[in-house]
């Protein structure tokens, strides 16, 4: 049973999803120091702090004609909608809120975040900031459509969209066993959600940082965290739905989930690192033709053991 912790929580959550957010952009960085190879160790871990201070004391950009409400405010609703989407994540038997129709809630909050980028690349009023704000929703409908039959299909395995039900419903076996297909498609749409890895188009070189093109200083600190915080809020989701949450012997619930969540970040970092960038028509393209077929062939399955 997860006891819903109310304001409290909703007061603490930032503060929880930041220092998972700040592990995983440390990890991130000394993959990237050992590929490069340089020495990692405390230059390699300090980086992404010394990466945020050098930000709060940038000069914020400014770009003839832009659409400042949009433009910064892309990133601020980019950052909240992550917050958003983990209100209904358990952390053991405690979430922020237990919601019947959670699944639907995280789902909506993700859909949010296509608004958001692609606001912040319009409102720039930069070709180079358009064009990545316009990836983003081609990457968007290339994976939302898997993403959303897989979160429907662990719904019908606990017959319940709370997500606290699907969590209980993984006491004897955990869904990742029987659904391994919604699993690895759930953790790469998670990738694709958070623009990273393979599906960083969206802010890709090739277009000078797209989305980020323009943003500096507290304005790009902004929404480069919202990025590692939808990175993480997948991550965490996926826990939930697919490894039996807080669920595990010896350890205290929560725990289970702190180190379960941290090793899927750890796993996506990986792939992160190691999987090429995949072109927007490619990705498109198997989506169409695998994800899909493949997520509806899985749910089908479960529909057919649970009836």
């Amino acid at each position: 049973m997860v006891e819903a912790v109310g304001w409290p929580g909703a007061l603490l959550l930032p503060l929880v999803l930041a220092a998972f957010a700040f592990g995983t952009a440390v990890l991130d960085t000394a993959l990237a120091a050992r590929a490069a190879g340089a020495a990692g160790g405390v230059r390699a871990a300090t980086a992404p702090a010394r990466a945020v201070a050098g930000l709060l004391v940038q000069q914020r950009r400014r770009t003839p004609a832009a659409d400042s409400l949009l433009w910064r405010g892309g990133g601020l609703v980019l950052l909240v909608t992550a917050v958003l989407a983990s209100l209904v994540t358990p952390l053991g038997h405690r979430s922020v809120a237990d919601l019947s129709v959670g699944v639907v809630w995280f789902n909506a909050m993700e859909i949010a975040a296509w608004a958001a980028v692609w606001l912040a690349g319009w409102g720039a009023d930069s070709a180079f900031g358009l064009v990545g704000g316009y990836r983003f929703l081609a990457q968007g409908l290339a994976y939302e459509l898997p993403h959303m039959f897989v979160l429907t299909t662990a719904a019908i395995g606990a017959g319940s969209l709370r997500v606290a039900d699907i969590v209980a419903a993984q006491r004897d076996l955990w869904f990742v066993v029987w659904m391994p297909v919604a699993f690895v498609v759930f953790l790469a749409t998670v990738l694709a959600m958070a623009f990273f890895g393979p599906f960083a188009q969206t802010v890709g070189r090739d277009i000078a940082g797209g989305a980020l093109a323009e943003l500096s200083g507290v304005d790009r600190l902004i929404f480069v965290a919202g990025r590692w915080l939808l990175l993480v809020s997948g991550a965490a989701m996926s826990v939930a739905l697919f490894l039996g949450g807080g669920l595990g012997p010896l350890l205290p619930p929560w725990l289970w989930s702190v180190v379960k969540t941290v090793l899927v970040l750890a796993v996506l970092v990986g792939i992160g690192r190691r999987v090429p960038t995949i072109r927007m028509e490619r990705f498109a393209e198997v989506s169409w033709i695998l994800l899909i077929p493949l997520t509806l062939v899985q749910a089908l399955v479960v529909a057919i053991v649970v009836i």
